[in-house]
């Protein structure tokens, strides 16, 4: 046992002390308002500690422990929630998704569908729900590769005799686009329609139109043309989409943006956050993707009045992100990148301006060549302007290597691991052959030491359930069941960054990412045990409750009669 001195015994003595009377006021204290009992709760704490009761006052975890100890906490009128044995777990963080911009259209979605034949159904429901001439949209967020009845696409004339009265168009990641005929006539694209930049429109032998139009360039392209709801059923849309990710268990999440987005996108989030009627915590960075030096030369502009961190707790601008400089910006289904320099020297210019200004920074990099390039850069900006205190993020990391994480820890950095894989593990395999099965690296970076946290990515390139996400990164397997990596990790590991880790990340680590005193009471009641379910089905598992900062926003039974 090694030798305390008396300063650290006395160190020792008053944290024991302190600990004591802290027990002490909230036993007494009798004012919690809601008890939780009966129940298995994973806290996620530093020691991951399993216990039985949780006390809650109003937004806040007052206190766990067992039963007898929490009941003594309750005020005169506190509800109890007898949960029945059922494991709860910390609300689950997204560290990096682009669901803010989903209150554009109202989507239909594939996410986590198995079988085409059930997608179509889905297809047909919408289809007989939805006025003639309304557009039916399904933007990115599934693959062919992940039906396991019938792997394959949408036909036109498949699409067409589904719905003759609706302009249908059907995405799948950003590889190609299925449109009916309806959706190609709104969208004015026929055999004479040039290809757009980047993508391919599709024709057959006799140069008709396939209904096929491939590309990235080809996806923004027919993106551009489905039409955007109006303003005002943004806020309707924007509510819906945190009811469904609530449904899934997400309570708060790091919002990337997108192309084309503005204040507009923002506004519905504001709104709900001012009325207390946001249901989720989204805190996000500013988008631009300069692709030129005059682009740059405005984003410098803008970085000068940037001021972060004028929100609250459920809204909040917490920095910049996620491509520095879009010619750098590397693809996952692409190998290598670019790393010219006078491309490296526009993004150089972008972060160091970030940094003048102390703002966070989030860099979209996943290709092991252009990570060493970003690296270099950072470093050599910090022996001028020290970085380490910005918390500085790198998103995605496929092909991260140890050498390069021991770099971004001498940095100050973080990590941020997302489960593309889940519906593009198959189409990685074919790109990057016997490399894909370490991408990502989830255990090459959990045995790095460095910080870091678990997340989609979604909408558009996988699935948003965060159940998916766990369940890769401890299984390796995709939607539809194949296997396609081998760097699996822990359950409590998995959760741990799904949660606690990403709290630090978005920097709520005193609030947020476990269940302990003094942080929100942002929580999930699951319907089977996440720590002894077989794996296969931790993809399955359903929130049968939801609670964000001590409100209930999503209850099934037997806790309906809840919210």
């Amino acid at each position: 046992m090694p030798q305390r001195t008396l300063q650290d015994w006395s160190k020792h003595v008053l944290a024991l002390c302190l600990g004591i009377l802290g027990v002490m006021n909230v036993v007494y204290a009798g004012d919690a308002n809601l008890i939780m009992v009966n129940g298995k709760i994973a806290t996620v704490d530093e020691r991951f500690t399993i216990t039985q009761a949780i006390a809650i006052k109003d937004q806040q975890i007052l206190a766990t422990g067992s039963n007898q100890a929490m009941r003594k906490l309750a005020a005169p009128n506190a509800r109890v929630i007898d949960l029945g044995g059922r494991t709860v777990i910390p609300g689950l963080i997204d560290n990096h998704s682009h669901w803010v911009r989903a209150a554009e259209h109202n989507e239909l979605r594939f996410d986590g569908v198995v079988s085409r034949g059930y997608a179509i159904k889905r297809l047909t429901q919408r289809i007989a729900e939805t006025p003639h001439g309304h557009w039916i949209a399904v933007l990115g967020g599934w693959s062919e590769e992940q039906f396991r009845d019938d792997p394959r696409g949408f036909p036109l004339a498949e699409l067409d005799q589904i719905a003759p009265n609706h302009p249908v168009v059907i995405q799948s990641i950003y590889q190609h686009t299925y449109l009916n005929t309806a959706a190609l006539k709104a969208a004015g694209i026929d055999a004479n329609t040039s290809n757009p930049n980047g993508g391919t429109i599709e024709k057959d032998a006799q140069g008709q139109l396939t209904g096929v139009i491939r590309g990235a360039g080809g996806v923004a392209f027919v993106a551009a043309k489905v039409p955007m709801f109006e303003s005002e059923a943004w806020l309707a849309n924007t509510q819906k989409l945190v009811q469904s990710l609530n449904a899934m268990g997400i309570t708060a999440w790091g919002d990337a943006g997108g192309r084309g987005m503005d204040e507009r996108h923002y506004l519905p989030y504001e709104t709900l956050a001012k009325d207390n009627r946001l249901n989720a915590r989204v805190f996000w960075t500013t988008i631009r993707q300069p692709a030129s030096p005059a682009q740059v030369d405005q984003v410098l502009k803008e970085i000068q009045t940037l001021k972060p961190y004028q929100g609250n707790a459920y809204f909040n601008h917490i920095g910049w992100g996620e491509s520095v400089y879009s010619p750098v910006t590397t693809q996952l289904l692409r190998k290598g990148g670019n790393t010219k320099p006078e491309d490296i020297s526009q993004m150089a210019r972008v972060i160091r301006a970030l940094a003048d200004r102390g703002f966070y920074l989030n860099s979209h990099v996943e290709m092991e060549p252009v990570i060493d390039v970003f690296l270099d850069q950072y470093e050599a900006l910090s022996r001028e302007k020290p970085i380490q205190g910005l918390r500085w993020s790198f998103s995605h990391l496929d092909q991260v290597t140890t050498v390069q994480l021991e770099r971004m820890k001498r940095l100050g950095m973080t990590a941020m691991i997302h489960s593309r894989p889940l519906i593009q593990g198959v189409l990685m395999h074919k790109v990057h052959g016997e490399a894909a099965w370490d991408m990502p690296p989830f255990r090459r970076v959990q045995d790095s030491g460095i910080v870091w946290g678990l997340g989609s990515d979604a909408t558009a390139v996988t699935t948003s359930n965060p159940f998916y996400t766990l369940a890769f990164a401890i299984t390796g397997r995709a939607i539809g069941g194949h296997l396609v990596n081998r760097q699996s990790i822990s359950r409590e590991q998995a959760l741990i960054a799904h949660t606690r880790n990403n709290a630090q990340i978005l920097f709520h680590e005193h609030s947020l990412g476990s269940i302990a005193p003094g942080k929100f009471a942002d929580l999930l009641v699951l319907d089977r045990d996440y720590l002894t379910v077989p794996a296969p089905q931790i993809q399955e598992i359903k929130p049968l409750l939801t609670m964000v900062g001590g409100r209930v926003v999503h209850a099934a039974a037997p806790f309906k009669a809840l919210q």
